[in-house]
C-alpha cells in the first residue's frame, strides 16, 4: 500500500478591501495573522503534517481561496484539514454560513447576497470530492455553528463519516476577535492544547475546548460554547508530540508507536496500521461534553465492544465520567480473553431539554425529520442510560407523555448517592452562628446582615437540576418569583453549571470574597477545573427547604432497538451493579457525595472537606415532580417574554431633541433590539392635547412586527407649543402595568424626556408618584436628554430609585444604558 498524503490548508482573512457596513465587513482582523503563524507551528510540532503538507493562505480573495481549496482536495488521500479564521456571515438566524474573503461584499434586498464569500455548504462539497480518508474542518468566525446545518444535511453515510467539524461558537452567535497583538481567543486555546505532548485526537480537543472556553461570553453576553460534529465511532489523530518534548520528523504511513501509548489509542494501532493512514476509529459521539471513549480490545482477535451511551446531568458529568473511566479497565468489564465487554460514551445536555425530549420528542430523537426539532443534534445520541439529578426529573419526563412514545424509562428506586445544595459562603465573610436548620431565605437574610455588600448567585435552573432545587428554596414563601430573581446578584445570563460559576468568580477577587453561591456540596471537596487560580475558601450553610442532588440510574429503552437487546441489557446491568454495589461508589465517594439514604453521611470515611459539616441535619427529602415543575414554570415566567411601556415626551420643548439617532424616537428605536417577537411593548406620546388628554397611544401594549413599529414611531411628531404632564403620565403607566403584573412577567416603564416640564410634578404630586412607584413593583427607567437630571435629589433620580429602576441623563451613554435595561426585560431578537 502506498503511503497516504496528509494536507492542511490554513486560511486566515485579516485584511478586507471594504470595511464599511452594511455593504462591507465590520473591519480588519489583525489577530487572525497571529492565528496562522501559531497554528502552523503547532501542527508542525505535532508530527502529523510536515513542511510540504501545510499551505497558508493569508487574506485570499474568493477566487484565490477556491483555487487553494480545490488543490488541497485533489492532492490528499490521507487526512485533509481545512482551517478558516475571518469574518463569518449569515443572512438571518439559522441560515447557512458564508466565509467572507478579502473582497467580501454584501448586497441586501429581498434576500441577502454575499459576493466575495464562500458558502460553507459549497466548501464541504468540494472537500468531499477529495479522496481523503478523513476531513477535519476548523472554523473560527462569527456564526461558525451555522456550518453544522450543512454537515447534518449530508445524507451519504460514507461522506458523513469522513467529515469531522469543529466550530468556534454555537449557531447565530457573534464572537470577539480579541486583542490585535494576540491570536483570537478560540485559536489561542486550540494552539495551547495542540502544544501538549502526547497523542491528541479530534474528540479530545473538542471536549477540552468546551471546558477551556467555559466562562467566556459571546457578544450577546451568553456562554461561549464551541461546537463539534462527528458521526458516532469516528475520530482522528491531530498531534503526536512525544512526551519527552523531542519532535520526531513526520513520516508516511501509520503513526510511530510511542513507548507509552495513550489509553485512547493504544488498542487501535493494528487498525491504523492496516489502513496505512492516520485515521483512528473509536466509538464516541460529538455532542455535549465528552467522557470516556469506547476502545477495542488489546488483541487483534477482540471484536469491537458494545457501546453504552450515558447521558448525565451537567453537574454530574465529571463524576460519572470518572466512574466510567474506572469501569472501562476493570475486571468486571473484561472477558476471559482480555477483551473489553463494553465501551462507554458519557455526555451531558441541558436538563430541561432532556426532560422535554423524552416526554414529547422521542420520535424525532429516534428519527429527526425537521430542522427545528432534532434532539440528536441538540442533546446527543439516543441514550441507553440517563443519570439525572433526581428521580423527579424522570417523573417529569414520564408525566403527560406523547401518545406515541418511542422511548420508555425504567427508574431505579434508590439513588446512587446524595449531595445537599448548600449556600457556599466565602470565608472572608463573618461566620454564621447557625449553619443548619433554617430556610434558604433566612440564611440569605442573615448573610446580608453580616456583610452588607454580600452577593448571592445561582446557576441556570433549566440547565442543571441542582439549580432547579435551589430555586425551589428561593421561591419558598415568596409572593413573586420575579421579586426573588431581582434580588439575586447575577450580571448577565446565569452560569450553566455550578463548576462554571465557581470558576468565573476568581476573575474579580473583590467579587469572589463577598459572593455566596448555591452549589452542590460535593464541589467543595472535588473542586473544579479552575482550582489552580486563587479562589476564596467557602463555608457550607445548609438550608432545610432545598432538596438535595440525588443521581438516579435510569434505563432508557427505544422502540425497535432490540437487535442486540440481550447483550445491551447485560452490559447495562453490569455497569449498574458496578455503580451501585461495586467500585463505582468509590468515584462518588472521592468526589464528596453522601449516602443516598438514612443519615446521609459522607461516603468517604476519611472525613469531610474543609467547610463541610459531617452530619448537617435536618436535610430536605427528595424533590417532588410537582414542586420542581412549579418552580421551573415560575422561573420561566420571571425570565420569559417581557412588557415594556415607553413614554415618549412629545411636548414642544423636545423639538431640538427629536431628530437623529440620539433624539427621543431614535433612542427608542435603538432599544427595540432587546425585544423579540414574544415580547410586548407599547409607546405613549406624552403631551397635552387640545381635547385635554395628557398622553395618547402611539403603539398599543402588545406584540409587534418590528418594521411596522419602527415605521409608526418615525411618523410621530412633536406637538408644537404643547406642554407635558409627567405626573399624569407616570401614574397612568404605573397603574396600567401593575394591573397586568399578575402573571409575574418582567416589566419595565421607560420615560424618555428632556425633564423640561418636571416643575409640574412637585410637592404632593411628586410624593404621589414616588409612593406609587414604590408599591407598583414595576421598575421605571428615567431617561433624560438633558445633563444633570440624575443628580442626587432630582425627581428623575428619586423616581428611578423608588421603583427599583435606573436613571440615565445626557452625562451618561444613554443609548447603551437604555438598550441594556430593555435587554434585561425582553427575550431579544434571536429568541
Amino acid at each position: 500500500m502506498s503511503p497516504s498524503k496528509n494536507r492542511a490548508l490554513l486560511v486566515g482573512v485579516s485584511t478586507y478591501e471594504d470595511k464599511n457596513p452594511p455593504r462591507g465587513v465590520p473591519g480588519d482582523l489583525p489577530a487572525v495573522d497571529h492565528n496562522l503563524t501559531m497554528l502552523r507551528r503547532a501542527l508542525l510540532r505535532g508530527g502529523v503534517f510536515d513542511e510540504d503538507s501545510i499551505t497558508v493562505c493569508r487574506s485570499p480573495s474568493q477566487d484565490e481561496f477556491n483555487e487553494a481549496l480545490h488543490s488541497a482536495a485533489a492532492e490528499t488521500d490521507g487526512l485533509l484539514l481545512l482551517y478558516f479564521a475571518g469574518h463569518g456571515a449569515t443572512p438571518s438566524s439559522g441560515d447557512p454560513l458564508f466565509l467572507q474573503m478579502r473582497n467580501a461584499r454584501v448586497i441586501r434586498g429581498g434576500h441577502s447576497v454575499f459576493h466575495g464569500a464562500a458558502k460553507y455548504d459549497d466548501v464541504q462539497t468540494v472537500l468531499l470530492s477529495s479522496r481523503a480518508e478523513r476531513i477535519v474542518v476548523v472554523l473560527d468566525c462569527c456564526f461558525a455553528g451555522n456550518a453544522g446545518v450543512a454537515w447534518e444535511r449530508e445524507h451519504e453515510v460514507h461522506n458523513k463519516r469522513r467529515v469531522l467539524l469543529l466550530m468556534s461558537v454555537q449557531a447565530n452567535h457573534r464572537i470577539d476577535a480579541g486583542d490585535a497583538a494576540t491570536p483570537t481567543p478560540f485559536t489561542a486555546q486550540l494552539v495551547q492544547l495542540l502544544e501538549k505532548p502526547g497523542e491528541l485526537s479530534f474528540r479530545w480537543l473538542s471536549g477540552q475546548l468546551r471546558e477551556e472556553m467555559a466562562g467566556q461570553k459571546t457578544t450577546r453576553g451568553e456562554s461561549w460554547v464551541p461546537q463539534s460534529r462527528a458521526e458516532p465511532g469516528e475520530d482522528v489523530l491531530l498531534s503526536r508530540r512525544p512526551q519527552t518534548g523531542v519532535v520526531r520528523p513526520p513520516r508516511s504511513g501509520p503513526p510511530a508507536v510511542s513507548p507509552r501509548p495513550s489509553p485512547l489509542l493504544k488498542h487501535l494501532r493494528h487498525r491504523a496500521a492496516a489502513l496505512g493512514t492516520l485515521v483512528l476509529t473509536v466509538t464516541a459521539f460529538a455532542f455535549g461534553s465528552y467522557g470516556l471513549y469506547a476502545l477495542v480490545g488489546s488483541s487483534p482477535a477482540c471484536a469491537p465492544p458494545l457501546e453504552l451511551r450515558v447521558l448525565a446531568d451537567p453537574d454530574l458529568e465529571p463524576t460519572v465520567t470518572a466512574a466510567a473511566d474506572e469501569y472501562l479497565t476493570s475486571e468486571e468489564n473484561t472477558d476471559g480473553d482480555g477483551c473489553r465487554v463494553s465501551g462507554i460514551t458519557v455526555y451531558s445536555a441541558r436538563s430541561a431539554d432532556v426532560v422535554t425530549a423524552l416526554r414529547e420528542e422521542s420520535e424525532p430523537w429516534q428519527e429527526p425529520r425537521a430542522e427545528e426539532t432534532n434532539p440528536q443534534r441538540d442533546i446527543g445520541p439516543q441514550a441507553d442510560i440517563w443519570i439525572p439529578g433526581s428521580p423527579a426529573a424522570a417523573q417529569r419526563a414520564e408525566h403527560e407523555r406523547d401518545t406515541n412514545p418511542k422511548a420508555w424509562l425504567e427508574v431505579e428506586q434508590q439513588p446512587l448517592a446524595y449531595s445537599p445544595i448548600v449556600l457556599a459562603v466565602p470565608s472572608a465573610v463573618p461566620a454564621a452562628d447557625q449553619r443548619t436548620g433554617r430556610k434558604l431565605s433566612e440564611l440569605i437574610a442573615d448573610l446580608r446582615g453580616r456583610a452588607d455588600q454580600a452577593e448571592v448567585r445561582r446557576t441556570d435552573p433549566e440547565f442543571a437540576d441542582s439549580a432547579l432545587f435551589a430555586t425551589i428554596g428561593l421561591y419558598d414563601g415568596a409572593d413573586r418569583a420575579l421579586d426573588v430573581e431581582k434580588r439575586l446578584d447575577q450580571p448577565g445570563p446565569p452560569s450553566d453549571t455550578a463548576a462554571q460559576l465557581l470558576c468565573e468568580l476568581p476573575r474579580n477577587d473583590a467579587v469572589d470574597d463577598r459572593t455566596a453561591v448555591l452549589v452542590p456540596e460535593f464541589l467543595l471537596k472535588s473542586g473544579v477545573g479552575c482550582d489552580s487560580q486563587r479562589r476564596s475558601p467557602r463555608i457550607a450553610e445548609y438550608p432545610r427547604n432545598v432538596p438535595g442532588l440525588e443521581p438516579t440510574f435510569v434505563r432508557v429503552r427505544w422502540q425497535d432497538g432490540d437487535l442486540d437487546r440481550a447483550a445491551r441489557d447485560a452490559a447495562v446491568a453490569d455497569f449498574r451493579s458496578w455503580l451501585t454495589d461495586g467500585q463505582g461508589r468509590d468515584a462518588f465517594a472521592r468526589a464528596g457525595f453522601r449516602e443516598p439514604t438514612g443519615r446521609r453521611l459522607l461516603l468517604d470515611g476519611s472525613g469531610p472537606a474543609p467547610g463541610v459539616l459531617p452530619d448537617p441535619s435536618p436535610l430536605k427529602e427528595a424533590a417532588g415532580r410537582d414542586e420542581t415543575e412549579t418552580a421551573l414554570q415560575a422561573y420561566r415566567a420571571a425570565h420569559g417574554p417581557g412588557r415594556v411601556l415607553f413614554l415618549l415626551d412629545s411636548s414642544g420643548s423636545m423639538a431640538s431633541l427629536w431628530d437623529g439617532p440620539s433624539g427621543g424616537p431614535g433612542l427608542l428605536k435603538q432599544s427595540l433590539g432587546g425585544l423579540g417577537g414574544q415580547d410586548e411593548y407599547g409607546v405613549r406620546r406624552v403631551a397635552d392635547t387640545p381635547e385635554g388628554d395628557r398622553y395618547e397611544t402611539l403603539l398599543p401594549l402588545t406584540t409587534h412586527d418590528r418594521e411596522d413599529a419602527v415605521r409608526r414611531i418615525d411618523q410621530a411628531e412633536v406637538r408644537s407649543g404643547a406642554d407635558s404632564d409627567p405626573h399624569a403620565a407616570l401614574l397612568g403607566a404605573l397603574d396600567d402595568m401593575a394591573g397586568l403584573g399578575a402573571d409575574d412577567r418582567p416589566q419595565l416603564i421607560v420615560y424618555i424626556t428632556d425633564s423640561g416640564d418636571h416643575d409640574r410634578m412637585t410637592g404632593g404630586k411628586l410624593d404621589e408618584v414616588l409612593t406609587r412607584a414604590d408599591s407598583a413593583g414595576v421598575p421605571v427607567a428615567m431617561v433624560s436628554l438633558r445633563g444633570g437630571a440624575c443628580g442626587a435629589g432630582k425627581p428623575d433620580a428619586r423616581i428611578a430609585a423608588a421603583s427599583g429602576g435606573r436613571c440615565l441623563d445626557a452625562d451618561d451613554d444613554i443609548g447603551k444604558g437604555l438598550s441594556a435595561e430593555v435587554e434585561r426585560t425582553g427575550l431579544g431578537e434571536d429568541q
